[in-house]
């Protein structure tokens, strides 16, 4: 299983419910990476990590998992995922000693020495039931669970979401440790844009159930810039450079997806750099051009 070159490969991806169209997404995971997958809250990211864990059914597109369809090889890529949700999906009465001997029956490769070693390292009591656990203390059992049977690809919904920046730190480190081993790969879905700075390699951007930016997330926000500039001077500026424009009283704030270019035929002006969360903000409101 190791000859592929992407951890998960969509293309065409489409889900229709009443109200709401996941519509004709496609990107690639590369192995050995993590992928921030961002967007605002009820953007279609869960319905895309549904579709992956073949939760529930596309209506169009393909989805591959290390080179393999994700429903005719459903078991054999699952025996390899761990899934990390924001809530806990093992009953409150249960202790990490009695869920220790359910997931030993269920994978292949469960390693009890490896899960009682993330317990002691993350500080969780054996027989407390999760019920009286905190927050955090939840999301770090999910962690221990999803590392200790030796998965090659996490999947994160949101999993970070609500917890302290000390935590979220620690999270994030471990995550850090387990690419070490290059087979690894990690899709981590958060609006938390401050955590996949830190850690991403790539970045995929979706809003209103559509992919608005792919790719690589330090060439993303390279080649991404905000111009700041009076109004007179923004009526200047040609509008296919445009991504969007804030507009204040006290001038106007263009994301442009060109910095370099922009910085030439545009010198006279100050050009900014930015950050994910501010190209996030910029894409959510293209279809307006401009806002307040």
């Amino acid at each position: 299983m190791n000859d592929f070159e992407n951890a998960i490969e969509i293309s065409g991806l489409t889900k229709k419910y009443d109200g709401f169209t996941l519509n004709d997404v496609s990107f690639n995971v590369p192995k050995g990476s993590i992928m921030g997958f961002i967007g605002q809250n009820g953007a279609g990211k869960t319905t895309t990590i549904k579709a992956i864990l073949n939760i529930i059914k596309a209506d169009s597109g393909k989805i591959n998992i290390f080179g393999l369809d994700n429903t005719e090889h459903e078991y054999e890529i699952k025996e390899n995922i761990a899934a990390v949700f924001d809530e806990l999906p093992f009953h409150d009465s249960l202790s990490a000693k009695q869920l220790e001997r359910i997931l030993g029956g269920i994978y292949k490769s469960w390693d009890n020495a490896k899960f009682k070693e993330y317990l002691e390292r993350f500080c969780l009591p054996e027989k407390k039931p999760f019920g009286k656990f905190s927050k955090g203390m939840k999301m770090k059992l999910q962690i221990a669970a999803a590392l200790s049977h030796n998965a090659k690809l996490l999947i994160m919904d949101e999993a970070t979401t609500g917890l302290d920046p000390v935590v979220r730190d620690e999270i994030l480190h471990i995550f850090l440790e387990y690419l070490r081993d290059e087979n690894n790969s990690i899709l981590m879905s958060s609006h938390i844009t401050s955590d996949l700075e830190k850690i991403a390699d790539s970045v995929t951007f979706i809003d209103k159930g559509r992919l608005l930016l792919t790719g690589y997330k330090d060439d993303i926000i390279e080649n991404h810039g905000v111009l700041k500039c009076s109004r007179s001077d923004y009526e200047a500026i040609d509008k296919s450079d445009i991504i969007s424009a804030r507009i204040s009283d006290f001038g106007v704030s263009v994301m442009v997806s060109d910095k370099k270019a922009c910085s030439k035929k545009y010198s006279g002006l100050v050009m900014d750099n930015t950050t994910l969360d501010e190209i996030m903000v910029y894409y959510v409101n293209a279809d307006k051009k401009e806002w307040t």
